[in-house]
């Protein structure tokens, strides 16, 4: 008698854990799970940023790319013309984007034309829906205070689809059994559709649902993931030279540039400065999955000098993981996976609305 008594109790135990775990899954997935599913459905659509930023606008379209000479005159324009309007970086033209895209504060972006550098078009948050839902997607339209918020959402999202599959869990010789979707009674198809396609999807979503959130927090994720893998310490940066008004011999300097990685595609440059005179220049080695690179290479402008390099393929363990977080998150390692990451995105707002279709329709029979 004491022996049932005691299978008993662990038996009960189990069942309410399961029990509030199940409502707990429900109630975050009704309210933060709707956040959660736009924030998914944005990141499909921004996956494709790049097809739709050109159907939107042609005249970023179509255009031929510099020579080295072009480019280090627009280089030498956007130097005169733009850094001192509050210029971060520009990226140089490629086959992707045949146009040079400069970066400002408050996210905005201006487009010049890849040989004469002549402005084709400014898009800011305000008046561009792509930069409007980026805004979305990365700082949930509210800046920092809504990244910190999207890293909340981000780990309770985690908590979801982890907590989905343990509700799931059908036991051994049931595995099977228990993906298939039905279609009637309504409770069972929508349940049995959620739970399912969540089961199957699970390491899809897991992945860049993880690597989304682990990029707000970037400098505390390289440090750990170089803490995880034991990588030797990085070299520090080159050290900042003072800037000045002596004239910059663009060319010389995208040719030290080249030199510096000689299989690299320059990726983005950072002009000088008021209080540091580098040139830095991200690039692209093969092998590398992000479409700007993480290579890097600073250059002594007024001396066209090379002051230090990073290849990013030579970089420890820790750090490559690292740098291929956001390839993996933004689908940019090749057609196939950018596939799977749309529908990555298109899977929560499935189980929003199949979790939603479940409660009601369990409410209605209870009722």
């Amino acid at each position: 008698m004491r022996d049932a008594v005691r299978q008993a109790a662990p038996a009960r135990s189990t069942r309410g854990l399961r029990h509030w775990l199940r409502k707990l899954h429900l109630w975050l997935g009704l309210s933060l799970g709707t956040v959660y599913a736009l924030v998914a459905l944005s990141g499909s659509v921004l996956a494709l940023q790049g097809p739709l930023l050109r159907a939107m606008h042609p005249e970023l379209d179509a255009h031929a790319l510099p020579d080295a000479a072009q480019q280090a005159a627009v280089i030498e324009r956007i130097a005169r013309e733009w850094a001192p309007q509050g210029l971060r970086s520009a990226d140089l033209p490629d086959a992707d984007l045949p146009v040079w895209q400069l970066y400002f504060d408050g996210g905005v972006r201006r487009y010049l034309d890849p040989a004469s550098g002549e402005l084709l078009l400014t898009r800011t948050p305000d008046n561009d829906a792509l930069l409007a839902l980026r805004d979305w997607h990365t700082h949930l339209l509210a800046g920092h205070a809504g990244e910190t918020w999207l890293g909340v959402i981000g780990w309770f999202s985690l908590f979801m689809l982890v907590s989905g599959v343990v509700l799931w869990w059908p036991g051994r010789g049931r595995f099977l059994a228990h993906l298939k979707p039905h279609t009637q009674p309504p409770v069972r198809r929508w349940l049995s559709w959620h739970r399912s396609f969540g089961a199957l999807s699970l390491p899809l979503l897991l992945l860049v649902t993880l690597t989304g959130t682990l990029m707000i927090y970037h400098g505390g994720t390289r440090l750990a993931l170089r803490t995880l893998f034991l990588d030797a310490p990085e070299p520090p940066q080159p050290a900042i030279i003072a800037p000045h008004d002596a004239p910059i011999d663009w060319p010389a300097v995208l040719a030290a540039a080249h030199q510096a990685l000689p299989d690299a595609t320059l990726g983005r440059i950072s002009l000088p400065g008021e209080r540091d005179g580098r040139v830095t220049l991200r690039a692209r080695m093969p092998g590398e999955w992000n479409p700007t690179g993480r290579s890097m290479i600073w250059i002594d402008p007024y001396r066209a000098r090379v002051l230090g390099t990073v290849d990013a393929t030579r970089a420890d363990t820790g750090v490559q993981v690292n740098n291929a977080i956001y390839a993996l998150h933004a689908g940019t390692t090749g057609p196939l996976w950018r596939t799977l990451v749309i529908v990555s995105g298109l899977l929560p707002p499935f189980f929003l609305v199949t979790g939603f279709l479940f409660w009601r329709a369990r409410t209605k029979r209870r009722g």
